[in-house]
């Protein structure tokens, strides 16, 4: 069994040819396809952020929207970019939409990628200290975040307060009971991947990572969660850890899908340079005809590996597209495999 999610990097266009074409409907039409994932028997929801980009970027507004229209799905991110965040004001933001859902936030975080514009973060008022770089900012700032999601006081109270305090020191409020235990870190290298592990963070691997082995991208992301999970069970956690990875699959079952997705049959992966330093792997998408995703699917590593599999979705086609896409793999894919 896995649990089966969409990821929705919430694309929008001035364009004719686009469903989604300005910030409101991209993130009304979210809200609505989380919905509708949740009636489908979907297991979680989750959007992408970016910043200075026609897509979603400040996630906590939607997410609360979204865990008030729904009772059951998981309502997550994948992945917010670390550098460009104030930690302890996150906390609180993160605290109220978790509590607005049930507890039904996992939210992935991470370094982030390149961006739309040259160090974006230092436009938000952030900068690494001397001697250190951006990825370093990111990680503190995790680092700072983990810690105030566990509650516990650390800030002197005043003696004259404006209300009445609890004793002790101060916690900042609302807090979210178990939150803490459902953050995810996005790993682009088997390093950061450890590391995630040693935090006691769920891991996030996408279709794109570090090209260290030259080998095929399923099999690196494998080799990925396994160490993760052999850092895991080093640190000692009681716990056990969460895992996912992101596929583009599409199942074609219609002329439309044919229209849109049949070109992608004989995707494969690609190489390319993320920053002047970094060779990266991008794994190839998923388009055939059912029995043929079943036999393709079934031979990628990395997939058996994670318990979780998000689908990402191309909300730019509309929501009634983009349900009809997931409920063709959970029809034709996913029990055939296993997942459901």
């Amino acid at each position: 069994m896995k649990k089966l999610g969409f990821l929705s990097f919430g694309h929008w266009s001035p364009s004719q040819h686009s469903q989604t074409r300005s910030a409101s409907d991209v993130l009304l039409q979210s809200i609505d396809l989380a919905v509708a994932a949740e009636e489908l028997g979907l297991d979680g929801a989750y959007f992408r952020v970016h910043h200075f980009a026609r897509q979603l970027s400040a996630p906590f507004p939607l997410l609360a929207a979204v865990g008030a229209r729904t009772s059951r799905i998981e309502i997550g991110t994948g992945v917010i970019d670390m550098r460009y965040e104030n930690p302890l004001y996150m906390a609180e933001d993160a605290g109220a939409a978790d509590l607005i859902a049930g507890g039904r936030l996992q939210l992935g975080i991470s370094r982030g990628s390149p961006e739309q514009v040259i160090e974006g973060w230092r436009y938000f008022g952030y900068a690494p200290p001397e001697g250190k770089s951006d990825a370093d900012m990111a990680r503190n700032a995790a680092e700072i975040f983990l810690e105030v999601l566990k509650g516990q006081g650390f800030a002197q109270p005043n003696p004259r307060p404006m209300f009445p305090n609890p004793p002790g020191l101060l916690r900042l409020e609302p807090h979210a009971p178990g939150l803490r235990e459902r953050i995810w870190w996005g790993a682009g290298s088997d390093a950061t991947a450890v590391w995630a592990a040693k935090m006691g963070m769920n891991l996030q691997s996408s279709t794109l990572k570090d090209d260290e082995t030259g080998e095929p991208f399923h099999i690196q992301q494998a080799k990925q969660i396994r160490a993760y999970r052999e850092a895991w069970k080093e640190a000692g956690h009681e716990r056990t850890p969460r895992v996912s990875v992101s596929r583009s699959i599409f199942a074609l079952v219609d002329d439309r899908d044919r229209a849109y997705f049949g070109h992608d049959g004989k995707s494969q992966d690609q190489i390319g340079m993320i920053d002047e330093n970094t060779r990266a792997i991008f794994g190839r998408s998923f388009a055939a005809e059912p029995d043929v995703l079943v036999k393709q699917l079934a031979e990628d590593e990395a997939i058996r590996e994670a318990d979780t599999l998000l689908l990402t979705v191309p909300n730019q086609l509309g929501v009634d597209y983009n349900v009809h896409a997931i409920e063709s793999i959970l029809t034709h894919v996913a029990p055939a495999l296993g997942w459901r």
